[in-house]
């Protein structure tokens, strides 16, 4: 018998093996394997679980389409969006121009496919930095209390006292417009959703018996916090996000139409609307399908949000199902 020493076992090889074979796999590569072989399984248990609920296809499907649109718009649209052509003012619909041309000459497809970008840009980065400042306050409030849960509690509670949208043009007037202060902005607007959701998240979890049992083996608080509370909340977290995806295009496009958003000449399908309500009853055009463009993106997060919830809160899965 010969010995094969990798990096962490020690093997015994059969007698006459000759070192051309393949390589035996180790245990670990095989508990490897098997974890990663689990993760696809669940991965794929929630996607077929939110699939079936109802309309939740089409909110993934037009989430996908809208995302694909930001993403290559630079490719997707035929016309450059901020080309004004005055021989082309105001034109309907047509094969030349599928949507119609603005007051400016400007093709209106092309306006509203870079308009998915910033408004979707706007959408998710804010709903990121939502949920990055909302979960580093909830979780701190949650799980330390006292004093600390009061403090980041009023403060958050006053936010969250103020209109939304109400404040967020506050910030936005006081800071300037542009995309990246629209951002900030809805993000602020957006961080008091999250960090009172992950604050009663956190004040549930951290009474069970399994955190219990990690501090009394010695673990750290922020060791606690990290590997028993934190993967316990995320599933509300995660639903939570695709819904409010949803509010973040409305207030960038609300932001947008009363003039504090986007700088002109970038395309937002908030700044369009405010050029096209103008023209209701001679171009009906210019408000219509940057408004069909809210409308639907925020439809889509919105069913597929639901449909996340289905998946993955256990109290409304089916008996029988993991």
């Amino acid at each position: 018998m010969a010995t094969i020493e990798t990096a962490h076992h020690v093997q015994v090889a059969p007698d006459g093996w000759n070192g051309t074979s393949v390589p035996i796999l180790t245990a670990s590569a095989a508990g490897a394997a098997e974890r990663e072989a689990g993760r696809l399984a669940r991965l794929a248990g929630v996607l077929r679980r939110t699939l079936r609920t109802r309309f939740a296809g089409f909110g993934l499907g037009a989430a996908v389409v809208f995302l694909f649109c930001a993403v290559t718009a630079g490719v997707l649209a035929p016309y450059d969006p901020v080309h004004q052509d005055y021989g082309a003012v105001l034109e309907a619909p047509s094969w030349k121009h599928p949507f119609g041309t603005d007051d400016l000459g400007r093709d209106v497809l092309s306006r509203v496919i870079h308009g998915s970008r910033v408004s979707l840009q706007a959408g998710v980065v804010a709903v990121a930095f939502a949920v990055a400042v909302g979960v580093l306050l909830g979780l701190t409030a949650g799980y330390w209390g006292g004093l600390t849960d009061e403090a980041l509690m009023r403060v958050t509670d006053a936010l969250y006292s103020f209109p939304a949208l109400l404040l967020a043009l506050a910030i936005t007037a006081a800071l300037g417009p542009s995309l990246t202060n629209v951002i900030l902005a809805v993000g602020i607007v957006l961080t008091p959703v999250f960090a009172r959701l992950v604050r009663g998240q956190a004040l549930s979890v951290k009474e069970q018996e399994f955190v219990a049992a990690a501090r009394a083996a010695g673990a750290g608080h922020w060791r606690i916090m990290r590997r028993h509370i934190w993967p316990n909340v995320t599933a509300a977290i995660i639903v939570q996000a695709s819904l409010t995806v949803a509010f973040g295009i409305i207030y960038e496009a609300a932001l947008s139409f009363l003039g504090v958003g986007v700088r002109p000449p970038t395309p937002s399908w908030g700044s369009m609307l405010r050029v096209g309500y103008t023209y209701l009853e001679g171009a009906p055009w210019l408000a219509f399908f940057p408004g069909a463009a809210i409308f639907f993106s925020v439809l889509a997060f919105n069913f597929l949000g639901d449909g996340l919830r289905e998946a993955l809160d256990p109290r409304l899965r089916q008996p029988g199902e993991s």
